[in-house]
Order: C-alpha cells, then structure tokens, then sequence
C-alpha cells in the first residue's frame, strides 16, 4: 500500500503543483478571464487519463491468460522506462519548473483560447497518463485481491491535492528538490520492483525463458500471506521465490539508475574570454 501511496503522492503532486503555477500565474497578472480554458484543458486532461486506466484495467479482464500476461509484463516496462525518465527529468527540472510554465502560458496568451485548454492538457495530460500506466503496473504487480493498492493511490493523490492547494495558499514551504530527489529515489525502488515482476510475467508468457529456474525460495521464512510478507510486496514487491532472470534484471536496473539518480549534479561555470591583443 506504502509504495502505491508514494506513487499518487508523487505523480500527483507534480500535476497539483502544474495546476497552482498556472492558476497563480492569471491571478497574479489579472487575466482571470483565462482560467476557464484553463480548467477546461485540465478536465480533459483528467478524464483522458481516467478513460486510459479503465481501459487497461477492464480491457485486459477480457483477454486469455497468457495474453493478459504478456501485456501485462510490456506495459510494466513501459512504465518503468516512462517514470525513470519522469525522475530523471523532475530532478533536473523542479528549479525551474516555474518560469518554464510562465514562458509556455506567456506564449498561449497570445494565441488564444485554443492555445490555453491545449497548455493546459498537455502540461496535466502527461503527468495523467504516465500515472495511470504506472499505478496500473504497480497494483497489477502488488495487488493481492484486496482494494488495498488503489486505497493506497487515492490517498496519496488526495494528499497531493492538499498539499498543492496549500502551496498554492502560500501556507507550505519546502524543497521541491530535495522533495522530488527523495522520492524519486524510492520510486526507482518500486519501479525496480515492477520491472522484476513484468520480467516474470513475460515469462508466464513464454515469451522469455527461465519460468522454473529459481534464484532462491524463502517461501517458508516470509511466507506469502503472512504480515510482513504482504507488507514488503506492498512496499517493494517482493517475492519470495523469484526466477534467476527476475533478479538479474532488478539488480542490473536498480543499482546503476539509483547510483546515477543519487549522484550530485555538476554545475558548470563559464569560462572567461580573454581579449585578444
């Protein structure tokens, strides 16, 4: 549940905060008259996302077994590639997030109301849909039959809805950098995770070898069904008897991407230009 709350506490909040610079933005300049194309394009952007994770959800339901296997482990990389791409590009970003919505709303000021519902969508939408792939992937790699997995996204997107409304309130202050370099970092881990359980569902598949060849099997220390057992495959989605393959990929995955996400960013100074004599 934890690493299904992180996942709409984090995916949520960079679309709350999107949300909030916007909105701010009209207000702060007195063009109120745009924020109707503006929610406008977020609704759109909301429901299309919605629209995406029904689809998968209840789309798959109607596929054979090995099919639903097969699409269920290529979407789960997929995802995984999306969202290390989202931490990577947040991380380097979140410093200037601001003044690069102003530019793209400075720019569809000027071009009209299309302009607005599209920055709008296009700035809400990506965020919506790389969640919905995502949060998809995780409850399909971690749900046990309980409602748990999508409790643990609602709340998550819920507390990113407070927390953008009070940033937006100016009653919230921290480090959006250190916050998105934190949980970035431990979304590499739950994306780790579900890296590992699409290699083995596409092996379920057939379409990759080594189904029956086991790492290990500690199935009888943590069990499956007990506590502790549901806790760290909610967390970090955690098998007890994973394939040789599954943990090759999770290892070579996860410790170069956190080793790269984790290390300082070099901040280059310009070189000064000697006259010529």
């Amino acid at each position: 549940m934890f690493s299904n709350y992180l996942i709409g506490l984090r995916e949520g909040l960079e679309a709350s905060l999107v949300v909030c610079i916007l909105i701010a933005y009209l207000v702060k300049t007195d063009r109120r008259d745009a924020l109707k194309p503006i929610w406008a394009g977020i609704a759109v952007a909301i429901t299309l996302a919605f629209g995406f994770g029904c689809a998968l959800e209840f789309g798959s339901q109607e596929l054979t077994f090995q099919a639903q296997e097969a699409l269920g482990g290529s979407l789960s990389i997929l995802a995984v590639g999306l969202v290390t791409w989202m931490v990577f590009w947040m991380r380097r970003t979140a410093r200037h997030l601001k003044s690069e919505l102003h530019g793209r709303l400075d720019a569809a000021l000027a071009m009209g109301t299309g302009a607005l519902v599209a920055t709008a969508f296009l700035a809400v939408g990506r965020e919506g849909l790389e969640t919905a792939l995502f949060v998809w992937a995780s409850v399909h790699a971690a749900s046990d039959g309980t409602p748990r997995p999508l409790l643990g996204v609602a709340l998550g997107l819920l507390t990113a809805v407070l927390l953008g409304w009070l940033f937006y309130r100016g009653a919230l202050r921290i480090n959006l950098a250190k916050f998105f370099t934190w949980t970035g970092g431990m979304l590499v881990v739950v994306a780790a995770g579900v890296l590992a359980y699409g290699v083995h569902d596409l092996q379920e598949a057939d379409f990759l070898p080594g189904l029956t060849d086991k790492a290990f099997d500690i199935s009888g220390t943590i069990p499956p069904d007990s506590w502790y057992g549901t806790l760290l495959k909610g967390i970090l989605n955690f098998q007890p008897d994973p394939t040789t393959l599954q943990v090759a990929v999770w290892l070579l995955y996860l410790i170069p991407t956190l080793a790269l996400f984790l290390a300082p960013t070099r901040t280059t100074t310009p070189t000064p230009v000697r006259d010529k004599v």
